[in-house]
């Protein structure tokens, strides 16, 4: 359902230019919720997108956190649905499809015109941001090597140091079976036993399984790693700063976040125009140039300066040396493989 086919990320790059039109629609009586990550990104969606929202339409919004998907199932299950919009996951998406928390979404309202790519849209969710898991590490502690794959990350000898990888199998298991050997293109269904007896050999040089994004970015700026598991957007802007520190995008995984609305939500005509007002390509040019995560609107791309663009992981060059993270394969699996992780980690 989620899987990534690399020949569709040209389409976006390549749509008209121009704003999807808008129809405003004046209710100043209504706000509806939309419930997102938190944070820092959260105020800058708040500043491109939610206020011009408000503006044009009079619709209100109010931003709640954090993405929980415990939380909608209990929503939808109590009949009692707080949120109107809600930020997903490539697996979450297929665990609340099957499920039926999500309403279908009507991409007439959304777009009319037909221009967004068959990528964007899954029948239950909008892709809101694509962003990828890539390798970070420090450009001075190597002598002037820089790793290139993740047979690199296992190689101790040659990039000494300890590392860090995130608290989830989710990657993980990919990453290690990517430095074993497998062909991106041969990794799922995920040989779960070859992957743990990977990471069995990797394990004692990670002190730190990190847990947040900011808690993996102060490890390497501290230099208690010399490499780590890191989200591309975290590590760019510390570059430009003349941070030492830099990524590779071969062998990153490429994963999609979403927008859904919740069967219930109290406001469904007013959340398919917030996220129709999602779909603008000069504020979504603006938002990505704040937060390299970018998604599939028609003419975003054109907004952007080409060197600029260059570093984001839907570029041709950087999305072909990516494998295509397989959300449906964790929706299936993640219950045993996540109890197998955390037994794992206390051996």
């Amino acid at each position: 359902m989620t899987k990534i086919t690399r020949r569709t990320f040209g389409i976006a790059a390549g749509a008209l230019a121009g704003s999807l039109a808008f129809s405003p629609s004046f209710a100043e009586d209504v706000t509806i919720v939309v419930n997102g990550s938190g944070g820092a990104l959260a105020q800058t969606i708040t500043k491109i997108f939610e206020e011009p929202f408000t503006k044009a339409t009079g619709i209100k919004v109010r931003p709640t956190a954090p993405v929980s998907l415990p939380k909608l199932k209990a929503m939808v299950e109590s009949g009692n649905v707080e949120w109107d919009v809600t930020e997903l996951n490539g697996d979450d998406v297929v665990t609340a499809t099957k499920a039926g928390w999500l309403v279908p979404i009507d991409y007439k309202a959304i777009d009319p015109d037909n221009k967004l790519p068959a990528i964007a849209k899954q029948p239950t969710a909008l892709v809101r941001a694509s962003y990828s898991t890539v390798i970070a590490f420090r450009t001075d502690k190597f002598g002037g090597k820089t790793p290139q794959s993740w047979a690199d990350f296992w190689d101790v000898k040659s990039f000494p140091g300890p590392r860090s990888l995130e608290n989830s199998p989710k990657g993980n298991l990919e990453f290690a079976l990517l430095a074993d050997g497998v062909a991106p293109d041969k990794l799922y269904p995920l040989d779960v036993d070859r992957a743990f007896k990977k990471l069995d050999q990797i394990k004692k040089h990670i002190p730190v399984w990190w847990t947040n994004g900011a808690q993996h970015v102060q490890l390497l700026i501290d230099g208690e790693v010399s490499m780590t598991s890191s989200w591309n957007g975290r590590i760019t802007p510390l570059k430009n700063e003349g941070k030492p520190v830099d990524i590779t995008f071969k062998g990153g995984a490429l994963m999609l976040s979403y927008l859904g609305i919740p069967k219930g939500a109290k406001h469904q005509k007013e959340a398919l125009q917030f996220m129709k007002f999602r779909m603008d390509p000069v504020a979504s040019a603006e938002f990505v140039k704040q937060v390299p995560y970018p998604g599939f609107v028609p003419g975003m791309m054109e907004l952007l300066d080409p060197a600029f663009a260059a570093t984001l992981p839907t570029s041709p060059a950087n999305a072909a040396v990516q494998f295509d993270f397989n959300s449906a394969w964790w929706a299936d699996n993640l219950d045993a493989v996540q109890a197998r992780w955390n037994e794992w980690l206390l051996i």
